[in-house]
């Protein structure tokens, strides 16, 4: 059964500028009085020690592992009896051992980022029935698990869209930075949203990267934290005729931005997960838009929830309808956008919503 969670959509925001204030090289976070008052602990909430484990690339990566924690601290600074921290993993064989450290120091929650510790939290959940387990990036694998997805192919067919109208070549481009569910489904949301604008407005708009009928290719740094990397393969799509490009790749992504800044106007970036104009705002002026997934506000949600008492089970989905994937606003290119293309994506939005449009990605939540 999935429980639908009430999303304030300028949270998102909010939790990212507090990110933006944390410091990257603790982890913990305490933004709060150390003993509260009686009043203060009655308006503030039920307490509950939050543990997060992080994916590779680190608390500060500009996209999920930030923006995933960046939930919990805006639920500590909501609730300070909302006590909270992270671990890093350096690789996938951090995985196990950080959850079972999380799991033995006495957490009321472990949270896993990222769809790569799904085996990793299954196997410890069973082992430890009494504890409870959220994991970002993949659904419920027990009844002490909680799973928080997103349909990205939704916020993606809109990136794809928008690409395709805006691209003066007739070129726009993706990557990816492992070719894993929740990276190509943003690909096959944006190749699909350029598929329909070619039908919608009898264009021939390509796509390079990424081709959705052919799960197994595509361009991928196979890094999340490789810039150079993003660079290049940036530089090469360029080289092709591209001139929009969507890096699905965590901060190799920083890699296009940096290509871009490069290009001398000549080619702009759609971000992931964040806005990037947040995230990594000092490349903002090349960021068409962002294609985001509601992480912070997720997060912060299922805290907030956990810490009442009860805590959520099954899924959440976050969607086009209820803000958990989107696009982010146009930033320096608001003026740029025409406004004929502005009212297409409003209504293309609608339509996906009513489920008018079919998105056919194999990687969507089921």
């Amino acid at each position: 059964m999935r429980h639908t969670i009430k999303i304030v959509a300028a949270l998102g925001a909010a939790s990212l500028l507090i990110a933006g204030c944390g410091k990257p090289s603790s982890s913990t976070a305490s933004n709060g009085p150390t003993t509260p008052t009686s009043s203060d602990t009655s308006a503030a909430g039920g307490s509950l020690k939050a543990c997060m484990v992080l994916d590779t690339g680190g608390v500060d990566d500009h996209s999920f592992n930030q923006s995933s924690w960046a939930g919990l601290q805006a639920a500590n600074k909501a609730n300070p009896n909302i006590k909270i921290s992270y671990v890093p993993s350096s690789s996938q064989n951090d995985y196990t051992p950080n959850l079972t450290a999380e799991t033995n120091k006495g957490c009321d929650t472990v949270i896993a980022v990222g769809g790569l510790m799904t085996d990793a939290v299954t196997k410890i959940a069973k082992k430890n029935p009494s504890q409870q387990y959220a994991e970002i990036d993949s659904a419920s694998s027990g009844p002490n698990v909680y799973g928080l997805q997103y349909n990205t192919a939704q916020g993606g067919f809109l990136g794809g869209y928008l690409a395709a109208g805006m691209s003066k070549t007739g070129k726009v481009a993706t990557y990816g930075g492992l070719n894993i569910p929740p990276v190509t489904i943003y690909m096959d949301g944006f190749w699909e949203g350029v598929q329909y604008y070619n039908q919608q407005n009898s264009k021939n708009v390509q796509v390079l990267g990424w081709d959705e009928k052919n799960q197994k290719g595509g361009t991928f740094a196979n890094s999340f934290t490789d810039a150079n990397k993003g660079k290049q393969i940036t530089a090469q799509f360029q080289q092709q005729g591209a001139d929009i490009v969507f890096p699905v790749a965590g901060g190799t992504g920083v890699g296009s931005a940096a290509a871009a800044a490069a290009s001398g106007g000549q080619l702009s970036v759609i971000w992931v997960d964040t806005d990037g104009c947040e995230s990594v705002s000092q490349y903002c002026k090349y960021f068409l838009t962002s294609v985001t997934k509601n992480l912070s506000g997720s997060v912060q949600e299922y805290a907030t929830q956990a810490a009442s008492g009860t805590f959520p089970k099954g899924n959440y989905v976050g969607t086009l309808d209820n803000n958990g994937t989107g696009l982010a606003p146009f930033h320096d290119f608001d003026s740029k956008v025409p406004s004929t293309l502005k009212s297409q994506l409003d209504q293309v939005k609608a339509d996906i919503i009513s489920g008018k449009i079919k998105i056919t990605s194999p990687s969507q939540p089921q």
